[in-house]
This record gives C-alpha cells, structure tokens and sequence, in this order.
C-alpha cells in the first residue's frame, strides 16, 4: 500500500461507493492470518489514506477475548477514534450476545461490538434473536437464497435487522450463480432490508482466478464487488432482472466508467452520485474480505484510486 491517495482525490463517485465498504476479515480462510497479524494490518490499514475505504474488523465470537488483548495497546494509541467490530456467531446464540455484552462492557468506547452474524435458519430464530438483543448491536442475518427468502426477510424488516449474503468460498461450488445473487438482492430492495455480502470478493470485476493462496489452488469465476455493488444501485433502480444478472456477469473493465458525477456501464446505463448515495444507504452496506490490499490494488489498476 504504498501507493498513497488522499480522500479529496478521488472521484466523488468513487468516494461515495466505497466509503467504510470494506469489512477486513483476515482471520478467516483463504487467508487465515494469526490474530496479531490481523491486528497489526487492522492498524495499519486504519492509518493509510486508504482508511476511508475500512470498514469494521470481523472475529469469530470465540475469539473476542483474544482480539482485545492483542489490539489494547493499538486501540489506546488511536483513543480519538472506535475500533468498530463485527462478531461472527456460535451455534449458541444466547452465548453469543452474552460474550458480545462482555466484551463491550470490558472493552468500550475503544473497542467496540456494534455488529453480530448469525445463520439464521428459521423464522423462530429471527424473531427470537432481535427481541432479545442489547441496545446499540445490529444483526446482520445469513440466510439461503433458495429457501423461504421472501418470509424470513419479511422477518428481518419487521425487527430492523438486515440480511448476509455468502458469495463465495475455497471451492468452485461455494459461489452462488449470478441468478441467485441477483434474486436476494432484489427480494431485500422490495423488503427494505439492506445487507452484507462476504466471501469471494476480492476482486472488483467478476474473473477467473485461484480461489485460495496455495500452489495448487483450484481456479473458478469470482464475482466482483463492483459488479455486486453498481447491480444493487440499478436494483433500487428498478432494472429488469436480466439486465442485473447481465451487471453480475461483465467481465470487461472497460465499460465501468466513473467520473465525477457518477457512473456509467456500457457507455449508457447510469447512476448519479445521489444514485451511488442511496444505493449504500439503503442497500450492501459492506462487504467481508480477507484481504484489504487486493481491493485496493485492483482499484488502482482501474484508475479508480
């Protein structure tokens, strides 16, 4: 990250997509780093001029004790700004928000949980969850795309939560076709329920790589987020779905455009800046990456940074 861009550079546009878009979760696979490592890079990354692009640091729940010694002296030093985390549930949901309460109440204001994942696999479980949780914590609710996703959404506006969307994975088979991408998004724009994506979007344009770091990685197509990202925009849009699962499936760099106003795909679809504004507001929040400096350094390839 040497490369350096203060925020007044960039594009507006570029600035409105993808401020706080990145959730770092470099504990997890395919990068797995240790927990002082994740911490250090965290640090780092919060004080690059990239920061603005950072989002929260994602934990497993069963490590929360083990974050907040390893990031304390990190979190006394920047005491003028939050460490914001996101926690990811155990089977034991009651456990989990116990944990999460601890934490804040042994760690706060520095080192704070605001925002908690959980599979959720039933309506019961929605419901039961949101009216037992404590003031001041979101819950980000993964759900399957192909089962009950219109109820269980319905669930999740009712008690003011938002949606998780898994995109990827290690495996080929671990990526949702851009059909089912685009139905979630979609079934959550006419709920009124913004959402997460995490896993598999470390690249901005769908492409063809090697899903993990290994050698002998096996290759698939990874969805990008900003194809993820400007479909939402012309989901809120009310485009056709054949037209988003199109966005979904561009592979071609060249015809994203951005500009100061806002952004063009192929030359005539557009999305102004208030456009790109309402699509984070209201629409993916963030998505969950074990890696913060491959977004950057794709970006800066597409002359976006």
């Amino acid at each position: 990250m040497e490369s350096r861009v203060a925020t007044n550079e960039v594009m507006e546009s570029v600035r409105l997509l993808m401020s706080g878009a990145i959730d770092y979760a470099g504990l997890f696979p395919p990068s797995a780093v240790s927990m002082s490592e994740a911490v250090l890079k965290y640090a780092t990354y919060r004080n690059s001029n990239y920061s603005w692009m950072l989002g929260r640091f994602v934990c497993s729940v069963a490590r929360l004790e083990e974050l907040a010694d390893a990031a304390r002296d990190f979190v006394s030093r920047d005491a003028a700004h939050v460490w914001r985390v996101a926690a990811v549930a155990g089977d034991d949901l009651y456990d989990t928000i116990r944990r999460i309460e601890d934490f804040n109440a042994n760690n706060g204001p520095g080192l704070v949980c605001d925002v908690v994942e959980m599979k959720a696999d039933t309506i019961y479980q929605i419901e039961s969850v949101s009216q037992n949780l404590p003031r001041g914590l979101t819950v980000y609710f993964e759900i399957d795309p192909k089962v009950e996703l219109v109820e269980k959404l319905m669930a999740i506006a009712s008690s003011g939560q938002r949606a998780k969307l898994r995109t990827g994975g290690v495996t080929p088979e671990a990526f949702p076709k851009s059909v089912d991408i685009v139905r979630f998004v979609t079934a959550c724009v006419a709920a009124n329920v913004p959402f997460k994506a995490t896993a598999g979007l470390h690249h901005p344009i769908r492409c063809h790589r090697p899903l993990t770091y290994a050698a002998d990685s096996p290759k698939g197509t990874m969805h990008g987020f900003l194809n993820l990202f400007l479909m939402t925009g012309f989901a809120i849009e009310s485009y056709r779905r054949s037209f988003l699962e199109d966005v979904m499936e561009e592979e071609f760099e060249e015809v994203f455009e951005f500009d100061a106003a806002g952004m063009k795909w192929r030359n005539e679809y557009v999305l102004t800046n208030h456009q790109i504004e309402r699509l984070r507001t209201i629409g993916i929040q963030s998505f969950g990456s074990c890696s913060f400096d491959e977004p950057i350094e794709d970006l800066q390839a597409l002359g976006m940074l």
